[in-house]
């Protein structure tokens, strides 16, 4: 099953077959629609107009759920489109969230619990003892520094037999990720980020997007 949304994630329409029909579940030849991985949120989405409810991954192949009474069968057209404004968001959110990440694993070395990227804001959840708020003015520093460098996001295959992916910038090493990425850091966009105590000895930090008006 080719995945597009990892060689071209900015493609919102993709015409292609149904391989397999499951009931009301649908393998399609090649896909544009991302299923949810390393915390990132699934693209909403419609296949000939239809929502797509669901989607399940199995092994390489991901099915995707829509309403009981579709039309599909083996070898029909699909009209495949994503919404495009949330994907969009979920692709820089992802990203900033997997930098700001790396960042406190290189000031602190904190043990990660727990990540998700939703469409409005990301989190990350760390094992930490302390207010982990100590730490944000000289990861935002780095962080900014990164974002105004402008520098190009790589991605690629870590093994593509099962289909581990990776992203790198400079400066980095490689860092296992399945998500979809912008191009570069000043595409991601700058960020507020924001404590939370979830717990004994359990800190989150919630990160939000800057839009160009200030607001987030």
């Amino acid at each position: 099953m080719k995945k597009i949304f990892w060689e071209d994630p900015y493609l919102t329409q993709l015409q292609t077959k149904v391989k397999e029909v499951r009931e009301n579940k649908i393998l399609p030849e090649e896909t544009i629609i991302f299923s949810f991985s390393g915390g990132q949120e699934s693209d909403k989405a419609t296949m000939n107009r239809l929502p797509v409810l669901n989607s399940e991954k199995m092994g390489n192949l991901i099915y995707y759920t829509l309403p009981a009474d579709h039309p599909f069968k083996i070898g029909d057209a699909i009209e495949m489109q994503i919404d495009w404004p949330r994907r969009y968001r979920l692709m820089r959110l992802h990203f900033a969230a997997e930098l700001v990440l790396e960042l406190v694993t290189r000031k602190a070395g904190l043990e990660k619990i727990g990540a998700h990227i939703a469409q409005d804001k990301a989190r990350i959840d760390f094992l930490y003892d302390q207010n982990i708020s100590t730490l944000f003015p000289e990861i935002l520093a780095d962080y900014n520094q990164i974002i105004c460098s402008d520098l190009p996001i790589q991605t690629g295959y870590l093994d593509e037999i099962s289909q581990r992916r990776y992203w790198r910038i400079d400066g980095f090493t490689q860092v296992p990720c399945g998500g979809t990425h912008v191009k570069s850091t000043k595409e991601v966009g700058y960020v507020t980020l924001k404590r939370q105590n979830i717990g004994r000895s359990k800190e989150r930090i919630e990160i939000r997007l800057m839009e160009p008006d200030g607001g987030s």
